[in-house]
């Protein structure tokens, strides 16, 4: 047993300090996992101290029981341990964080069976007021009262009584807000400034996303392999995320590969992509020929950070005064434009990677506006004829 653990320092919200620690409690003999306990609320560091040797006595002399679950971080901490097992990386780091920014510092010193819909309607009132997606982490606030449920802690989860606040806005005498989608018109403007920059890795990589519609991460763990020139179709079974350990290849978002059929131009495009990337990174001494190389590395031949995507774009609207949009804004173009041409839902939803059709409507029902503009046209050819 390391005699090395740490004392540490906290702030309540109240800016009172308290103190902990997490002692290492040798492996358990039954699953062969490390065991560790958590003490904390303690006043000062000598208290806490004093807890410490007592405890390492008790383990030494065999004497320890162990302590039985009392506070929501308690439980949180026994569920997290589960939880990592059944997510990707990238969603479980994204997770954590979320507990440690927002639910932790809330609710973490609650016991378990103290917490009821009051408490918890106060914190979700508080979430509401400076999250946007502060029902994202009420739900994920409700899942540790679930499983403390499951291990008999608590009868009922306080959080399916908590009334969702209305953020109430006030109505805006100012032009309303633009969408993040472009017109046909000012997708072409935009590529052709692209165009104009003279980096064909970038314009390649926004004209890809833009007939396409894959999610920029999708469109980083593209390789080469993934792409059929021949019969125009492109392969997307994987996206670049992030770990603890840093950039991975994961699957897509909701899991499923998906083959889409792409255009002459794009293919075109792509093709005169892979003769310059060959070129250009052999004389930095990499490869490109080999089986598992990317359509779109960064500068060492590695995955790509997606975020940088930021950068490229808004240098281009930046120097030739375009409106506001982001990348993800291009996907929500690529659909628009695809109901504009006629495109069902269903193959909307396909092309796009959606699980199910539900979420091509909710987040992509807006069209452009000029589908917005026929509405009313078809509605008064219909009542003239």
């Amino acid at each position: 047993m390391s005699n090395n653990t740490i004392i540490k320092s906290y702030t309540l919200k109240n800016n009172e300090t308290r103190y902990m620690f997490r002692l290492y409690m040798g492996v358990d003999p039954l699953t062969g996992k490390e065991m560790t306990t958590t003490r904390r609320g303690f006043k000062t560091k000598k208290e806490a101290q004093d807890a410490l040797t007592e405890l390492r006595v008790q383990v030494n002399n065999g004497t320890y029981k162990k302590q039985a679950v009392e506070t929501y971080e308690d439980i949180y901490h026994i569920w997290i341990d589960h939880y990592e097992n059944t997510v990707q990386d990238s969603t479980f780091l994204k997770t954590s964080r979320i507990f440690k920014n927002h639910i932790l510092p809330a609710m973490g010193e609650y016991k378990i069976n103290k917490i009821d819909v009051v408490v918890c309607q106060k914190h979700v009132d508080q979430w509401a007021k400076k999250l946007k997606r502060f029902n994202m982490v009420k739900a994920y606030a409700a899942m540790v009262i679930t499983f403390a449920i499951s291990r008999g802690l608590i009868d009922k989860n306080p959080f399916d009584l908590v009334e969702i606040p209305i953020l109430k806005k006030r109505i805006s005498l100012e032009e309303d807000e633009e969408e993040n989608f472009y017109t046909r018109e000012q997708l072409i403007e935009l590529l052709n400034c692209f165009k104009r920059e003279n980096n064909l890795r970038r314009y390649a990589f926004f004209h890809l996303l833009s007939f396409s519609g894959m999610r920029k991460s999708e469109g980083f763990g593209l390789m080469w392999r993934d792409i059929d020139f021949v019969n125009n179709e492109i392969r997307i079974n994987k996206a670049v995320a992030r770990g603890e350990q840093g950039l991975y290849l994961g699957p897509t978002k909701n899991g499923l590969p998906r083959t889409i059929k792409m255009d002459d131009t794009t293919m075109i495009l792509l093709k005169s992509w892979k003769k310059e990337q060959a070129k250009k990174y052999l004389e930095r001494g990499f490869n490109t020929l080999k089986k598992n190389q990317l359509v779109f590395p960064n500068t060492e031949n590695e995955l790509h950070e997606p975020n940088k995507t930021y950068q490229w774009l808004k240098r281009v609207l930046d120097k030739y005064q375009l409106e506001p949009i982001t990348t993800h804004g291009l996907r929500h173009t690529h659909c628009s434009l695809l109901f504009e041409a006629g495109a069902t839902i269903k193959e909307v939803q396909v092309r796009l990677g959606h699980k199910d059709v539900k979420t091509t409507l909710d987040v992509y029902a807006h069209v452009t506006k000029k589908a917005k503009a026929s509405t009313i046209e078809k509605f008064n050819n219909y009542l003239s004829n």
